[in-house]
């Protein structure tokens, strides 16, 4: 049997020599680190099963190394160690991704039983990954959504996880293109390897060039060693360039470049490394007008296009809206069983959701954190979803009010009976909250009880 990898995160160098005497004693493989940037170095080389550390260290803490590494090692449970009296800082770090803590003072025996159930945990998924992969049965549980083109895009990405080519993810902000990037990498060949993401925007180019392709030391004033950058870092594995529509012209030259000869040259050095990288790009942009314009390398684009991927906005596909409210319940309920009911949920797939999913999603938290109350309603939703459903129904209105009384003349409807079906359409925009469909009918209440076709 091969013996288990653990990854010991501790500055407090007693407690790190007695834990990796402890888990040596039971046949860990014990690697050690003094603090999360330390851990983040070897967890780029190495994939260990699983990770044991500190939340409070000098710089960087326990609770962002959790975050950082589900980016690097996305299947790797870490278990957080933890002082009485924070035990709400390792919920919350459980809740951003950790398998579970453990608090300290603690016995031998307890911290050696929350580590072997991460281990336990790693060891079934693994299992079940190899299996679907034997199987080519790919249920990718991190999309979420029904709707015909979002069973369009799970069906690209069945095909593309097992090829290397470019990929393309295009679609507004919020729509989920880096879960979707994600699940490319986790179903592919490359799954074991890291994925590292990287946002174009927010690095200025000059630093982006540095961070892409490394640098030696004295490249630049404050180069004071030499520096791996993401596409050696993420040898094996992918990298994803999200923003691709933002980089410099100068940068995208040099992006072409690699693509084409698989090397990269870091700043300051003449001398090139070779890379085995698959490259996912994303972008809210529209890059045929980019390329019109002159902003976006032609030949870039058709490297990179290799294969597209588009994600709808989510107004185009609000079938999808009850699958990702019960999504997000979930995640942001704790152990708490709550949920929103059908007025709710119809209410909230009225809405435009300019910001898509992750809109939504704070939608969602926002509620769950400021109601008391297990079953959440109309009434306890955010009262500026009002004006975006009203803005909703009226587009609605305005695109299909032609087509409405065409029908309706066809089909021999008196007024009256015009009014009672559209006031039935606006208590269902409305989620049956007969206050704020009068209000938008612009009549008052009791007319409104009194019209109501179900009475």
């Amino acid at each position: 049997m091969v013996a288990a990898q653990l990854l010991l995160v501790e500055d407090d160098v007693a407690m790190r020599e007695m834990l990796e005497s402890l888990f040596r004693q039971e046949g860990y493989l014990v690697s050690e680190a003094a603090s999360a940037n330390a851990a983040l170095d070897l967890a780029r080389e190495t994939d260990f099963d699983v990770v044991l550390s500190d939340i409070k260290m000098p710089g960087k803490s326990g609770l962002e190394l959790v975050g950082e590494l589900r980016d690097l090692r996305p299947d790797t449970p870490v278990v957080l160690m933890t002082a009485f009296g924070s035990i709400d800082t390792a919920v919350d770090a459980m809740r951003a991704g950790a398998f579970g803590y453990t608090t300290k003072p603690f016995q031998p025996e307890e911290v050696i039983r929350t580590v072997k159930r991460a281990l336990d945990r790693r060891s079934v998924e693994d299992a079940n990954r190899k299996l679907r992969g034997s199987t080519g049965l790919q249920n990718f549980k991190e999309l979420i959504g029904d709707s015909p083109s979002m069973r369009s895009v799970s069906s690209i990405i069945r095909r593309a996880a097992h090829v290397d080519a470019s990929v393309l993810i295009t679609g507004e902000s919020g729509t989920g293109k880096e879960i979707v990037a994600r699940t490319l990498h986790r179903h592919s060949r490359r799954a074991q390897k890291p994925f590292l993401p990287v946002n174009c925007t927010a690095i200025p180019e000059g630093l982006l060039e540095s961070e892409l392709f490394g640098h030696v030391r004295g490249a630049f004033t404050g180069a004071i060693a030499t520096r791996r950058g993401l596409f050696e870092r993420a040898d094996g594995g992918t990298l994803f360039l999200d923003e691709i529509g933002d980089m410099g012209a100068g940068l995208q030259a040099k992006l072409l470049r690699v693509l084409q000869d698989h090397e990269v040259r870091p700043v300051g050095s003449t001398q090139a490394v070779k890379v085995d990288v698959r490259i996912i790009a994303a972008t809210n942009r529209n890059l045929d007008i980019d390329m019109e314009a002159g902003r976006f390398r032609e030949d870039l684009y058709y490297r990179l296009n290799v294969i597209p991927i588009h994600l709808p906005p989510l107004r185009e596909r609000p079938e999808d809206v009850p699958l990702l409210v019960e999504a997000f319940v979930r995640k942001h309920s704790g152990n708490r069983p709550r949920r929103f009911s059908r007025e709710a949920v119809a209410w909230l797939q009225s809405c435009v959701w300019r910001g898509n999913a992750r809109e939504l999603e704070n939608v969602i938290e926002r509620t769950l954190a400021l109601c008391d109350v297990d079953l959440i309603n109309p009434s306890d939703l955010p009262a500026a979803l009002s004006l975006d459903a009203e803005e909703a129904a009226a587009e609605g209105n305005e695109h299909g009010l032609i087509h409405a009384l065409t029908d309706a003349a066809r089909n021999g409807l008196t007024l009256r009976q015009l009014e009672d079906l559209y006031i039935e359409q606006m208590l269902a925009v409305t989620g049956g909250k007969k206050g704020e469909a009068a209000r938008l009918l612009g009549i008052d209440r009791k007319t409104l009880y009194r019209r109501d076709p179900s009475h």
